[in-house]
Formats: C-alpha cells, sequence, structure tokens
C-alpha cells in the first residue's frame, strides 16, 4: 500500500422516497432518503466508496463538512493510515478547529463517517475481501489497533478487548461456514411505516411471510388508538408467534412511553425502539425497568451520537439491545468499539438499517460480530427494508428472512454511476424531472 490519497470528492444524493410515505414514522413524516456520497481515489489501482445518510434537506451541510476534512486525507500513504488507523481516526476527530463543531456528535461526525467508510472500503478493495471478511481474519492485536480506547477504559479496556476476541477463536471457522451457508437473520420493517394504510399493512405482511420473514416491526408513536389498530392489523397476519418490533422515533417523554407501552403489551411487543430522546440515558433506563414486568425490552442506537454515549447506556443498564448505525457513529473504527462494548455488557447487538446503503454495510458489520465477536445468534437479528438497493453495485441479497454474505471485495457502498448522475441533487436528471412536474421545488 505504497499509493497515496490523491482527492476526495463528495456528492449530495437524494431519493425522493417522501412521494410514497416509505421511511415515515411519528417523527419523520416525509423523508426523502439521502446521502452524502463520498468517493477517495488513489494513484493505485483502487478507490473507495463512503456515504453518511441523511433525510434529504441538510444533505448540502453534510458535503461540506467532509469538503473541510480533505486537507487531513488527501495526500497522506495508505500505509501510514491503516498501519496507525486508531491514530488516524483521531487526528480526523480532533482537529483543533473542526473538533468544536462536534466533538464526535452531529454533522461533523456523519462527514466522519462518510470518509471513514470510504477508507475501510478502500482496504478491503485492496486486500480483495469483503469488509466482513477483512475483520474476521485481522488478528486481534491488529483489529484493536484500529480502535481508539480514549474515554473508554472505565469501561473497556484494550486487553479486555483482545480477550474478548481470542476467547472468540475457537469455533470461527465453523461459525463462518454457518454464516455462508444460511446467512444472518433479518427483520422487516417495510411493513409497518407510519404512512401506510391497513390494506398495504396486510398485503406486505403477507408478502413478507411469503419471503420468509418471520420477525416484523411497526412504527408507533403519534396516536394511540391508531397504534392499537395497526398493532393488531399486523398480528392478525403475522400471529402471536413471531415477534413483532415496535418503534417510537424519540417521540415521547419518559413517562409517556411507559404509560403508552403498557397499553400496547397485549399485543406482545419484542422490544420498543427510541421511545423517548436518544440522548437520555437514564431515561432509557427508566422505561427500561418499568416495562420488564411486561416483558418489553428497550432498543436504541441509530441516533446514539458517539461510543461515550453507549458506554454509558451499556453502565446503566439502559437497553437491552444494541442498535449500531453505520453512518451515525464515526465509520468502522467506533463501531468495533461498541460491538466489544455490548459483548462485554452481554448485549445482544442488533443494528439499524435501511436508508440508502445502510443494510448495504450493516450486513458486514452483524456478520462480523457473529464470527469474531458474541458468537451467538441468540435474540439478534437486523433490520432490513427493502428500498433503493438497486441502485448499488454489489446490493444486498435476502433469502428465507436471512442476509445473504456478501462475496464481493469492500464494505458494498458503491453505488451505480447512472444512479448518482439521475438522483445527484439538485441537478440530476430524475430530479430536474420532478421539479418540471412540480412535486417538488428547489431548495
Amino acid at each position: 500500500m505504497e499509493c497515496k490519497v490523491t482527492d476526495l470528492s463528495v456528492r449530495d444524493i437524494r431519493f425522493p422516497t417522501s412521494l410514497e410515505a416509505h421511511g415515515s414514522d411519528s417523527m419523520h413524516a416525509d423523508p426523502d432518503y439521502s446521502c452524502a456520497y463520498v468517493v477517495i481515489q488513489t494513484d493505485g489501482e483502487f478507490c473507495g466508496h463512503g456515504l453518511g445518510f441523511t433525510l434529504g434537506k441538510g444533505t448540502e451541510i453534510v458535503c461540506c463538512a467532509v469538503r473541510t476534512m480533505t486537507k487531513l486525507v488527501v495526500g497522506k500513504r495508505l500505509d501510514d493510515i491503516y498501519k496507525d488507523f486508531a491514530g488516524f481516526w483521531r487526528t480526523l476527530t480532533s482537529d483543533s478547529q473542526l473538533r468544536w463543531l462536534g466533538p464526535e456528535k452531529g454533522v461533523i461526525h456523519l462527514a466522519t463517517a462518510a470518509v471513514v467508510n470510504a477508507l475501510w472500503d478502500l482496504w478491503a478493495k485492496i486486500e480483495g475481501k469483503p469488509l466482513w471478511k477483512l475483520l474476521v481474519d485481522m488478528e486481534p492485536e491488529k483489529l484493536i489497533s484500529t480502535i481508539d480506547f480514549r474515554y473508554l477504559s472505565d469501561a473497556l479496556t484494550k486487553t479486555e478487548a483482545v480477550e474478548i476476541l481470542k476467547k472468540a477463536q475457537a469455533g470461527k471457522k465453523e461459525r463462518e461456514a454457518e454464516m455462508l451457508a444460511n446467512g444472518y437473520p433479518a427483520y422487516t420493517t417495510s411493513v409497518g411505516w407510519l404512512g401506510y394504510s391497513d390494506e398495504k399493512i396486510r398485503k406486505l405482511c403477507k408478502e413478507a411471510l411469503a419471503d420468509g420473514f418471520t420477525r416484523f416491526k411497526v412504527k408507533i408513536g403519534a396516536d394511540i388508538q391508531d397504534d392499537i389498530r395497526r398493532c393488531k392489523v399486523v398480528r392478525e397476519e403475522i400471529g402471536y408467534d413471531k415477534p413483532m418490533m415496535t418503534d417510537a422515533n424519540e417521540r415521547w417523554d419518559v413517562q409517556e412511553a411507559i404509560d403508552w407501552m403498557i397499553q400496547l403489551a397485549p399485543f406482545k411487543p419484542h422490544w420498543i425502539e427510541e421511545p423517548t430522546s436518544p440522548d437520555d440515558i437514564l431515561g432509557h433506563a427508566e422505561i427500561s425497568k418499568a416495562l420488564k414486568p411486561y416483558g418489553i425490552g428497550v432498543a436504541t442506537g441509530e441516533a446514539c451520537q458517539n461510543r461515550v454515549m453507549f458506554k454509558q447506556f451499556f453502565q446503566a443498564n439502559a437497553l437491552q439491545y444494541c442498535q449500531i448505525d453505520s453512518c451515525r457513529l464515526g465509520g468502522v473504527n467506533e463501531i468495533l468499539s461498541v460491538i466489544l462494548m455490548a459483548a462485554k455488557f452481554k448485549v445482544p447487538v442488533c443494528p439499524h438499517a435501511g436508508g440508502v446503503g445502510l443494510c448495504e454495510f450493516v450486513q458486514h458489520l452483524c456478520i462480523f460480530d457473529y464470527i469474531a465477536v458474541s458468537g451467538s445468534l441468540e435474540d439478534r437479528v437486523t433490520e432490513y427494508v427493502d428500498h433503493l438497493h438497486e441502485h448499488f453495485k454489489d446490493p444486498v441479497v435476502v433469502k428465507n428472512g436471512c442476509y445473504q454474505v456478501p462475496k464481493m471485495p469492500g464494505y458494498s457502498g458503491e453505488m451505480k454511476e447512472e444512479s448518482l448522475a439521475d438522483y445527484e441533487y439538485p441537478t440530476g436528471g430524475e430530479w430536474q424531472k420532478l421539479f418540471n412536474e412540480g412535486k417538488f421545488k428547489p431548495e
């Protein structure tokens, strides 16, 4: 890896998903799934592709934040980056002026994720492996060397992390073979968007069952009577022998969340996801304690800003399911630290996905977790949403309700050039057509 980074570019890519209420929930009624799409060029054979997920407006702000990092990346030798990836990650997150925009949170951290995801995609392509395999094949000490442990040592030390990985060496080959044969279990959210009619929900439930899905999620939180009706519809279609998760997308105050979920308890929800502010760790702990007698767990993480907050969630016993997000945390390096903390605190990792490219990314992370860290599929499942995969060169494949293991080198986030040209905002051909038809107005 003697080559250098020669260029870092970013494009504002948006898809008009709000037209059909895809992605709608109690807090985000009209999302247009979008991303800041990053390409890292080198003077060698390969380039890296990464992205930071957004919901439309404001994507240009993330793109601007990415551009501020250009001087931190361009001109660097890949050997220097990957030999001390933790140090390079700290360079990106600790620039003495840029860090004031976070630190390690918000728009600047979304930009960090996009850049870091592209660097991991590049590394995996150079090694000729899909990302999950790159991670699985690393010696424990090498993998741990990619993680910045600052702020974590009171919860997880480097020594403990190495021991977790070494302990999981037993059975790795068998678990890898199992993944290649069967895939990783998924649940579908596509049946339960808040903007869907009851008829559409029934139709989608029937289709998902026929496709082999056995776990389902329903968006809730805007109106209790509406939620009761919609949960009843889903249970009528899937029965009570299959897990049904619920997701409030940060809608409620703490006591409101408790009272609301007690009313939905007869429908046997497996978990309530994001019941309150994603920053309210103690609030989540109170909700967890109150709902435990009802058999309802608390899941959160898609809007958890960094590894420090996850550390406190674990320490406070504030979540029963850890939902890492591949584009909210600062890329793979930080995600690895959270996966290892989850292993220490014995909390199952159930990644958040959907959006643009999130499914493509997280399949690598959950497969790695099973093979090389947790060694368990008990109470573990990864979200799947069947939107926008056709725009990727190596899209996810789900069969019989399971993610199939990706085989192509990289992190699976590279998009088709024609899709980038059509959906670049606001100049892309599809957006010009939508503007001319009056379905959208240019910002």
